[in-house]
């Protein structure tokens, strides 16, 4: 297996208004969708995207195993289950520091989903397994209304899905209020090769969602569980 293997990159729809000067978009997502027969949708979590194999645990980029702090949680958890991940590969979403949204209803902070073995993505039901298998969340389904009757509705009712507020209490980082979810993830339900990412994976990503610079790693927060904000809304002396 290579080492080197990192997530492919996400294609955007043609909507999706959060795009930058190096997204890539996929002007015939509709052609691949109706050759797909079972979609699933999830909110897209806005923290680090983390591979943990047998190697090591990743970031974005596989040149090496990740070292970083805000890491080191998932790596120790990666030290308890190494051994028995051979060829699988687990994808998710760590949470652990803060980036443009301040989620106020953490349960944990690291979230599967996607799987790989070798040259496959596994299904959204595998995901499932494995994530119950070595004790991870898996990333928050959101429920579509999937007619799928013409183009026009399907682009729609993305939209007003990724309106919603998202399962976590999100937080705008700057203002402090409430804000919409990051935005929304749509994969084929079923498994399909790693050749074929791009016609079987889709986001839908809020314009003007990215508020950190790139020297975040500087002055980086640690996500606060929703507990913590709990107990902090309990030790409030009423005026």
């Amino acid at each position: 297996m290579e080492t080197q293997r990192k997530y492919g990159r996400t294609y955007h729809y043609p909507f999706s208004p959060g795009t930058t000067s190096d997204d890539r978009i996929n002007k015939h997502y509709w052609q691949n969708i109706k050759l797909i027969n079972s979609l699933i949708h999830t909110e897209k979590l806005d923290g680090e995207n983390n591979c943990l194999n047998r190697y090591g645990v990743f970031a974005r980029s596989h040149a090496a195993p990740t070292v970083s702090a805000w890491t080191r949680q998932i790596r120790q958890r990666w030290q308890l289950i190494k051994n028995d991940l051979g060829d699988i590969e687990l994808f998710g979403e760590n949470l652990y520091a803060t980036h443009s949204i301040e989620y106020r209803g953490l349960s944990q902070d690291f979230y599967l989903f996607a799987v790989r073995c070798k040259d496959k993505w596994l299904s959204w039901e595998e995901v499932k397994f494995y994530a119950a298998l070595f004790d991870f969340a898996c990333v928050p389904e959101v429920e579509l209304d999937d007619q799928r009757q013409t183009e026009a509705e399907y682009r729609q009712a993305i939209i007003s899905l990724a309106g919603g507020a998202g399962c976590f209490a999100p937080h705008d980082v700057h203002t402090g209020l409430p804000c919409t979810m990051e935005g929304v993830v749509t994969r084929n339900a079923a498994e399909f090769p790693v050749a074929g990412f791009a016609q079987n994976v889709f986001k839908y990503v809020r314009k003007n969602h990215v508020k950190t610079d790139r020297h975040w790693t500087i002055s980086w927060q640690r996500a606060r569980m929703a507990h913590e904000y709990h107990q902090e809304k309990s030790h409030v002396v009423p005026e």
